[in-house]
């Protein structure tokens, strides 16, 4: 049995080994655990806040080497940084590589770095499912800094804003045509984008590359949490760690601005919403599938929708029927 009040001590007062137990334990699905982990983020408190910042890109962009880099940057500043990498599961098997540590090496061995990879689970949003509770967990250890890395692009990856106060969107040049290979919708959301591997012989496509996606940005609609300038596009080079402490000197700045204006509180207070939402619709489903009586009425008509003899639209409200006070 788990001794909460000793595991939210130990993670309040920074212990990383505290900290992985504890996103463990709210990473399981079993009811048992998730009635303590409730209760591990009750103990925790939510007086601690962190910067945090959304990091997606293209498979392939160097996103764990962008991660290691401008990890190492902010750990040389005495920042505390963690480093939530969530990683594509099999739609089969559930399972997944988890190898962002090996790709982190030097950052996964940092004392002021905790590096935790998990699963996405097939979840939408390129993010585990408590991919948040994750990140409270993580402010309550006293990190400065958590980065939440994504699966990768997609229209589906703009939840990953639902849960930070930043999102970057990573990029490589020399990718053909830069413009038609993101989809807007993660475009709209991003408040910086960083074009990566601006070294050698890709630095001049790398300007040019940063300059067509500034284009692309002047044209988009501003919206209420941005200050003047931004959203940016900036060059960065992962390798030879060029054009790192401009993107965080940027980075600092908008979210400055953001606190002075009201934009960060307004924002995670419309976050907080947003997941009591989402987690009213996942303990719905849960009351829908743990009981067997409505278990069983729920696989009569998907068989029936399967037969054609009523329509998703029909089965979904007949399914509800019980939970119908009106």
């Amino acid at each position: 049995m788990t001794d909460i009040p000793a595991m939210a001590q130990a993670l309040r007062a920074g212990d990383r080994r505290a900290l992985a137990r504890a996103i463990t334990l709210i990473e399981s699905g079993r009811p048992d655990h998730r009635d303590r982990a409730l209760a591990l983020l009750d103990a925790v408190g939510s007086d601690r806040q962190a910067l945090r910042i959304g990091l997606s890109g293209t498979p392939g962009v160097g996103k764990s080497t962008f991660i290691e880099s401008f990890g190492l940057m902010l750990t040389a500043q005495d920042l505390r940084v963690a480093v939530l990498a969530v990683d594509p599961s099999s739609a089969r098997s559930g399972g997944s590589i988890l190898g962002d540590k090996t790709r982190m090496d030097h950052l996964s061995r940092d004392p002021r770095a905790f590096i935790r990879p998990s699963p996405s689970q097939t979840h939408l949003g390129g993010v585990a499912r408590r991919t948040r509770e994750a990140i409270r967990l993580c402010e309550a250890a006293g990190f400065d800094i958590v980065l939440v890395e994504t699966v990768g692009v997609g229209q589906s990856e703009t939840v990953v804003a639902q849960m930070t106060d930043l999102f970057v969107l990573l990029l490589a040049p020399a990718g053909g045509d830069e413009l038609q290979g993101v989809k807007r919708g993660i475009m709209e959301i991003a408040d910086l984008v960083l074009v990566n591997k601006a070294d050698g012989d890709l630095r001049a496509q790398a300007s040019r590359t940063c300059a067509d996606y500034a284009g692309a940005l002047r044209l988009m609609r501003k919206r209420a949490g941005d200050a003047d300038g931004f959203p940016k596009a900036l060059t960065v080079s992962a390798l030879d760690q060029s054009g790192l402490t401009q993107a965080w000197d940027e980075m600092q700045v908008l979210s400055d601005w953001r606190r002075a204006t009201g934009h960060w509180d307004t924002t995670r207070a419309a976050q907080a919403r947003h997941w009591f939402q989402q987690e009213l619709r996942s303990e719905m489903m849960a009351l829908l599938t743990h009981d067997a009586e409505l278990r069983d009425r729920l696989t009569g008509l998907e068989n029936e929708v399967a037969a054609g003899r009523l329509t998703p639209a029909a089965a979904a409200r007949a399914a509800l029927a019980p939970l119908d006070r009106r």
